[in-house]
């Protein structure tokens, strides 16, 4: 038949011609990698290979995005272990929506205390962000990013060190290699309240009996010496103890191994067990963090030099080694009036640009 060679070239042509659009396509659809930026953070973009370009990475996520065997890309294709993930020690009541909008590209794990059901719990709610942390340090022990970042649930809350008290604004600016290379760092850098001693153990330390008659509030320092030998055991207890409150740091993967994760199911054992309220037991480990991943007991840090290497604040005027000028104000009292930031102390309107809406 004359025509069916034709047909033949035909079906052909069609068939290749099929083949190279179907590859056209593939090679302009939007693929997922994980980028590491210049402070050490991951970036998850989608990268549309074709026109060569990386948008902005989406503003939310779901609720529930939850890392649990870290393997990402670097911007050269190469397998590395994910930067840095946030830890984050929250109650049902607390609206954690600020990570997702503000912090969309930090891998993050909240842990809701008060809900046995959630995706991510903890055995018992006591001891305030102490039970999520060590949970979170037993849990991931074998699969721990190169830095671990814990924080509290609240975006505005009195202790976070900047004029605004905003944990998106220096969690931003956190430097991860800096972390990575000491081990450990405090989220605080001003001294007030922890520094340069907050504790002197055997001087300090009450009897059972002590405690039994006084008719003062039973003060964290008073049972310290007995909690940090029951806390770890056959180490030696400090003569002193400082370091700035107020129980958010960061740690790296080599500071959490530097104890066998025998040592943070022991932590976590006495947590459940001790007959202390939860704000004492709370402020013991606050206390001991940083003794726990290798610091020496007094842990206090040149404020200016902690706000240059770790957020990269290096032209602040500090005319002391405790403070730096117009960076940190101790509020009277520990609540932020109703309005913050947007207004102030006193009910005046207070200039901060920053996005406070959710999408």
């Amino acid at each position: 038949m004359p025509m069916a060679p034709y047909r033949a070239k035909a079906t052909t042509a069609l068939a290749v011609f099929s083949l190279l659009v179907c590859a056209w396509l593939l090679f302009l659809s939007p693929r997922r990698y994980t980028l590491s930026d210049d402070g050490g953070s991951v970036i998850d973009v989608d990268v549309g290979a074709g026109a060569g370009i990386i948008p902005a990475p989406a503003t939310t996520r779901p609720a529930s995005a939850t890392p649990t065997t870290p393997s990402t890309s670097s911007t050269s294709g190469t397998l590395v272990p994910r930067a840095a993930e946030l830890v984050v020690a929250s109650r049902m009541q607390e609206d954690t929506r600020w990570i997702h909008q503000y912090l969309p590209e930090w891998p993050r794990n909240i842990y809701i205390v008060d809900n046995a059901s959630a995706a991510l719990t903890v055995p018992k709610n006591k001891g305030h962000e102490a039970m999520v942390y060590l949970t979170y340090l037993i849990d991931r022990y074998d699969t721990l990013p190169d830095v671990s970042v814990f924080i509290h649930a609240s975006r505005f809350a009195w202790h976070n060190d900047n004029p605004d008290y905003d944990n998106v604004a220096f969690l931003r600016r956190l430097k991860v290699p800096y972390i990575r290379s000491q081990g450990y760092v405090n989220l605080r850098c001003v001294w007030v309240l922890g520094c340069p001693s907050e504790i002197r153990p055997h001087v300090d330390a009450l009897s059972a009996d002590e405690l039994a008659v006084s008719t003062a509030p039973v003060n964290a320092k008073y049972i310290y010496k007995q909690a940090f030998e029951d806390l770890m055991p056959g180490e030696e207890v400090p003569a002193v103890v400082g370091v700035s409150c107020c129980s958010q740091f960061a740690v790296s993967r080599d500071a959490v191994r530097h104890r066998p994760k025998k040592d943070y199911v022991h932590m976590r054992d006495w947590l459940l067990k001790t007959p202390l309220a939860d704000d004492l037991s709370g402020r013991v480990l606050e206390y001991s963090w940083h003794i726990i991943f290798g610091k020496e007991s007094v842990f206090c840090p040149n404020a200016g030099e902690c706000y240059c290497k770790v957020y990269g604040l290096c032209d602040l005027s500090c005319n002391s080694q405790d403070k730096c000028d117009n960076r940190y104000h101790f509020p009277t009292v520990a609540t932020l009036p109703h309005g913050w930031p947007r207004i102030g102390w006193d009910g005046e309107r207070r200039e901060y640009e920053a996005d406070l809406s959710f999408g």
